[in-house]
């Protein structure tokens, strides 16, 4: 898939208007997302996930108008991008040096050594290495928000991406509720149990409430531990990106080269000033607080370019995946923090 720019014509205000009724449409479907989240057990899905639900409902049942496709485009692409970027001031790098050089090498070994185990189980149960590529990726680094930006970056299908999306929120929410569980009678101290949490659990809002079960010490390193595998997604995806355009690895016989990720670029500008400048709180959560309904928009925006029938057409052969990636990253990372702490 190749990154088409909008092209504006001269008087911009009517560009606006022709972009209004997709935006108007992705913003509400995310808004809705939210407004669900306050309803009794909904708050364990992150507005993302919601959003991207909602879309393919409409898309699917309903039908978004026409009027919205260009809207919509643009919410998948430059909203999209621009809430990535925003994402860089929820990092820091002494947050990173907090979990410690061993812990920072395991983290980044799991995460290394997951992508590599998702591509090979992935051929071996016969799932698209595309789609194996992004399972692998939300698994491995920071879930939704990783697999729309690896999409991006590696041109990616949006079916593809829905269909990560749904294996990591489920075996995410899974862990979620599991990892409390086996920390009983694993006996974990708390900063290892934390790094454990927060180095294998898919989504940051999963990950944390995961980690904050273990108590307050757990919580603070499960909370930095998944903050710095989320550093970790500029390198890692604009790597894939270019990795992926050499050998055919973002898709089946494609070796188009897609556009360089620069928003990727701008998540990191934004996280180094943000690891040299301390940005009051009272800025930070408004800009996390909108970088989430930005990328809850681009999420609707994605469930709205899904297509259910091509989803059931793929089988459960990736559900499979998603499986075994998430129980592969889990031990490998128990394996990390049973030999460093």
């Amino acid at each position: 898939m190749t990154d088409i720019p909008i092209a504006l014509p001269a008087r911009p205000w009517k560009a606006l208007g022709g972009l209004a009724p997709g935006l108007a449409l992705t913003a509400g479907v995310a808004a809705i997302a939210f407004l669900l989240r306050l309803l009794p057990g909904v708050a364990v899905l992150s507005p993302m996930i919601l959003s991207v639900i909602l879309g393919a409902a409409i898309h699917n049942f309903i039908g978004a108008p026409q009027a919205a496709r260009g809207g919509v485009a643009f919410s998948l692409r430059r909203v999209l991008r621009l809430s990535i970027v925003l994402l860089g001031l929820q990092i820091t790098a002494r947050q990173a040096a907090e979990v410690g050089a061993p812990g920072l090498f395991g983290i980044a070994a799991a995460l290394l050594a997951t992508l590599g185990f998702a591509l090979l189980a992935g051929r071996a149960l016969g799932v698209p290495r595309g789609l194996a590529l992004l399972i692998g990726v939300g698994t491995s680094i920071c879930g939704a928000s990783a697999v729309i930006a690896a999409k991006t970056a590696t041109g990616g299908k949006d079916e593809d991406a829905a269909y990560a999306i749904a294996c990591v929120t489920l075996f995410g929410t899974a862990a979620m509720f599991g990892y409390p569980l086996a920390e009983g009678f694993l006996h974990l101290a708390p900063r290892a149990y934390g790094v454990w949490a927060g180095a294998s659990i898919h989504e940051v809002a999963q990950a944390v409430a995961a980690a904050f079960q273990g108590g307050g010490e757990a919580g603070q390193f499960g909370a930095i531990a998944k903050l710095t595998r989320v550093a970790m997604m500029a390198p890692v995806i604009i790597v894939l990106g270019e990795v992926g355009a050499r050998f055919g690895l973002a898709s089946e016989g494609e070796r188009l080269k897609p556009p360089f990720p620069w928003f990727l670029l701008g998540f990191l500008a934004l996280a180094g000033f943000n690891s040299l400048v301390v940005v009051p709180h009272e800025i930070a959560a408004p800009i996390g607080a909108v970088a989430t309904f930005l990328l809850s928009m681009a999420m609707a925006a994605m469930g709205l370019h899904t297509d259910i029938s091509r989803l059931r057409a793929k089988g459960l052969r990736p559900i499979a995946l998603g499986l075994l990636v998430s129980l592969f990253i889990s031990g490998f990372s128990l394996l990390m923090v049973r030999l460093i702490f």
